[in-house]
């Protein structure tokens, strides 16, 4: 089949623009906008680090100038959109729920049997959220036999709840403080809402458009870990006959290895604003790291997985977009307390920035101020005092 050839910077842009990144508001305003975000991009991470504001609000922060973090509940509460844990966890709109009944499908379905005392348990739970409505892990006596061994060793009645929440017997919602409460997905889940499960070819098919939709341009590997979860999936395969029916084109981008693709009706030519974000380290543009190395030449980890003492950069690192450039890494901490963002690292690219590429930095900079619930900043150290240098002037003027 024909191929479409761009440059690595034609790449870029494609990639920028469809991940929302082209520009400051490029899905508008207000609450409308974070749907319009969640319903193109089909899936935005939540991540529960709270050391600057957790990533989905991030996220959305950095798309939509005047978000409030109270739209997203709202949303869920409205039954627009939906948290659930498809390749990661994550919300999603409603308008998408039946794609996820062969993930809930594979969760039941695939791993070790359960034990009867493990099976009955589920059951002895779903009997109480059916007869008492939505519960939390507290509302559980603590019914762990051993001294926990760490963070991850859940006591039985919480593996118990995630296990029902996998496989789709229940349904997470939160509450201001971000707690989970499990609840049936009748009381989550509109009525009208389309509750057939798909074929394995529709649910291919599904992964494959909704991957190329929000990163633009990709590799058949790309697409094969959004349904991941879902063992002998056939997005490989529906994604041959795609290609040769031209609802999905290949793509060769110079300097990199294919095969690549994307959609037909792409645009090509984007222009960018040329404005300056702060990503969060989970932003659908960050979460494949080869990508970024390949495409953007920024070789990117999230440290706070990685032992202190091998660190390069700090715990967590928050990637800065400028135009289709990385310029810089900013490892931050909101201290709520003092109401101070500290930088405790900004490390720059190896790339010279323009007085207006600055001068665009620093607003960003005081408008994440803002949005982590803060009134001022202080830099620790970086590796270029002469940016540092014009960057700090600004906040003490």
């Amino acid at each position: 089949m024909e191929s479409i050839v761009l440059t690595k910077s034609q790449a870029r842009k494609i990639i920028l623009d469809a991940v929302g990144l082209a520009r400051k508001a490029q899905f508008g305003t207000g609450i409308e906008a974070v749907y319009s975000v969640i319903d193109h991009l089909g899936f935005v991470q939540l991540d529960t680090n709270y050391v600057v504001e957790r990533a989905h609000h991030h996220v959305m922060a950095a798309r939509i100038p005047d978000y409030q973090t109270e739209w997203l509940a709202n949303l869920s509460a409205d039954g627009r959109i939906y948290e659930y844990f498809t390749s990661d966890a994550g919300y999603l709109p409603m308008g998408d729920f039946r794609f996820s009944l062969p993930v809930k499908k594979a969760f039941e379905t695939q791993g070790k049997p359960l034990t009867k005392p493990e099976i009955n348990l589920m059951k002895q739970i779903l009997d109480r959220v059916e007869r008492e409505g939505a519960l939390m892990v507290g509302d559980f006596e603590d019914d762990r036999l051993a001294a926990s061994s760490g963070w991850w060793d859940w006591r039985p009645a919480k593996v118990a709840l995630e296990r029902l929440y996998l496989n789709g017997k229940l349904m997470i919602s939160r509450t201001k403080a971000f707690q989970k409460t499990y609840d049936l997905p009748f009381n989550l889940v509109p009525e009208e809402t389309d509750l057939t499960m798909p074929t394995d070819a529709e649910y291919a098919c599904f992964v494959i458009y909704r991957t190329l939709g929000a990163l633009g341009i990709c590799s058949a590997r790309e697409m094969a870990w959004r349904a991941r979860r879902v063992k002998g999936n056939l997005v490989k395969k529906e994604l041959e006959k795609m290609v040769q029916t031209g609802k999905v084109k290949m793509v060769i981008v110079e300097g990199l290895k294919g095969p690549l693709y994307m959609l037909p009706n792409q645009e090509i030519n984007i222009k960018l604003s040329n404005d300056v974000f702060i990503l969060s380290p989970f932003d659908i543009l960050n979460v494949f790291r080869h990508r970024l190395k390949d495409f953007f030449n920024f070789d990117y980890q999230i440290e706070c997985f990685v032992p202190a003492p091998k660190r390069q950069y700090g715990y967590f690192s928050l990637p800065v977009l400028a135009g289709e450039t990385f310029i810089a890494r900013m490892d931050a901490k909101a201290d709520r307390k003092q109401k101070m963002l500290i930088v405790h690292n900004i490390h720059f690219e190896s790339v010279d920035l323009a007085q207006i590429v600055i001068e665009k930095f620093v607003q960003t900079l005081k408008t994440f101020v803002e949005f982590n619930q803060c009134k001022d900043i202080v830099f620790k150290r970086s590796n270029n005092e002469s940016y540092l240098k014009a960057i700090s002037k600004s906040f003490s003027e």
